[in-house]
């Protein structure tokens, strides 16, 4: 197993992406957004977790994150298990989700393939953590991020993108994350 790609700086500042299986695009419903945001906020308040940054896309996410104080690595573990188990309810659960047995059935087929998981993975293994050593960085991650939907073709601007940080860095709005200013 590679360490490139491991939280190794428990004081740094890092990159991150949680991506679905199978990039299904389960972010098209408010539902599966709201239970990320509700996931998030509790990390924060309860786990150490800073977030500077973020974009939530149809099918992956793209986050700047740091801790104060719990490792990085068990964050991002106790978020992605969480948000795996309340989204897969939430499928399971729902009579109108047209593409429940779509879906389930992926994330089955995903889990069973990897031991590290009870018979259904929602989110690809690994996050791919990148920390930002620099400036140039930084500001490079922060422009990748918030121009995702606009490459995508899903918004003309980066700030038109709700589930952004965009518009907090741009125009100074209100974001639905409490975020920390990485600008300063």
């Amino acid at each position: 197993m590679s360490n490139k790609y491991k939280f190794h700086n428990p004081e740094g500042i890092y990159f991150v992406t949680l991506t679905v299986v199978e990039w299904i695009d389960v972010f098209t419903r408010a539902i599966y957004k709201d239970i990320f945001y509700e996931s998030v906020k509790h990390c924060q308040e309860n786990k150490d977790l800073d977030v500077y940054a973020y974009c939530i896309m149809t099918n992956h996410i793209h986050m700047i994150i740091s801790s104060r104080g719990n490792p990085l690595s068990n964050i991002m573990r106790d978020l992605k298990r969480h948000t795996s188990e309340k989204i897969k309810l939430e499928i399971v659960s729902h009579p109108k989700e047209s593409r429940r047995d779509w879906m389930i059935e992926i994330m089955k087929r995903e889990g069973v393939q990897n031991s590290n998981n009870d018979k259904f993975q929602f989110w690809i293994q690994d996050s791919h953590p990148i920390e930002l050593t620099t400036t140039q960085m930084i500001t490079q991650k922060l422009d990748y991020i918030h121009n995702n939907p606009v490459t995508a073709g899903f918004v003309l601007e980066p700030t038109f993108w709700k589930d952004s940080s965009a518009a907090f860095y741009e125009k100074e709005e209100e974001s639905l994350i409490k975020l920390k200013n990485i600008l300063g």
